[in-house]
Parts: C-alpha cells; sequence; structure tokens
C-alpha cells in the first residue's frame, strides 16, 4: 500500500474512532486541548499561510466531534493558540503544550486529542515529519506512548 493511502485510511481510521466516542467528548479540557493541538499541526513547521489557516479552520468547523461545541469559541480558541505560535513559535509552543497538558487526567480524551492531531495532519495526504514530530511531543506531554498512534 502506498504511503499516501495509509496516512488517509489512518486518518479516516482515526475520525471513525473520534465519532464513536463524541457522547464522551464534551469538556471543556477536551475542547482546550484539541484547538491547542490543531493549531500546532497546522503551525509544525514554525510558519502558517493563509490557506492552510483556512484549512485547518474548515476542518475543525466541520469535524463531526467538534461539533459538541461552539464554532465560534473553536475558531477563537485556535486563533489564539495560532497567534502565539506565530508570534515565537518556541515559546508559544510551551503555552500551547500546556493547553493541551489539560486532557491528560482522562485517557480517553488524551487519546481523542492526539487521534484529532493525526486527523488535521494527514487531512492534507501528507501528515509530514515536522506535523509527525509535534503529535509525538504532545503524546509525551499526555503521558501516551507514541507508538500506540504509529509515531
Amino acid at each position: 500500500m502506498a504511503l499516501w493511502d495509509r496516512i488517509k485510511e489512518s486518518a479516516s481510521t482515526m475520525q471513525t474512532q473520534l465519532v464513536a466516542k463524541k457522547n464522551d467528548l464534551k469538556s471543556g479540557a477536551f475542547r482546550d486541548a484539541s484547538m491547542a493541538m490543531c493549531a500546532l499541526v497546522a503551525a509544525a513547521d514554525g510558519t502558517i499561510d493563509p490557506a492552510e489557516r483556512r484549512r485547518v479552520a474548515q476542518l475543525i468547523a466541520t469535524n463531526e466531534v467538534l461539533q459538541n461545541f461552539d464554532a465560534l469559541d473553536l475558531q477563537r480558541r485556535f486563533d489564539a493558540n495560532l497567534d502565539k505560535l506565530t508570534a515565537d513559535f518556541d515559546f508559544g509552543k510551551v503555552g500551547v503544550l500546556q493547553e493541551i497538558a489539560k486532557a491528560k487526567k482522562k485517557p480517553a480524551e488524551a487519546r481523542a486529542v492526539v487521534q484529532i492531531g493525526i486527523v488535521i495532519g494527514g487531512a492534507d495526504g501528507d501528515f509530514d515529519k515536522t506535523e509527525q514530530a509535534v503529535v509525538r511531543e504532545a503524546c509525551f506531554t499526555l503521558d501516551l506512548p507514541p507508538h500506540e498512534f504509529d509515531l
């Protein structure tokens, strides 16, 4: 199977698993950690162009699991995390990882946050090395083994 197909299949599998847990993923910690993860993946290479920002915002708005939350609130949180990362990536990443760590207390939510990162990263068909690296870093922040997610 080609790498491209494996990435798409993995993202699709993660999305299916997330939808199955949708009713359990309604906490503020999950919301905050998810938006931080989306921003971290979007800015993984240290920059984010307007087209990428719009694409990720569109994915957030249409993700079935994230529809548990107000779309404008999600957008505001995503933008705030992106602003931190674009102002100073290294310093901003510390704050964004702290947001991600909010999901640490509930293992199901922590796993779902990582799965959202994989879905966002793989949405364009190219879950590249920098995106994988920041999702792996989030795994460590959440005390989850990266190999559980093939990272």
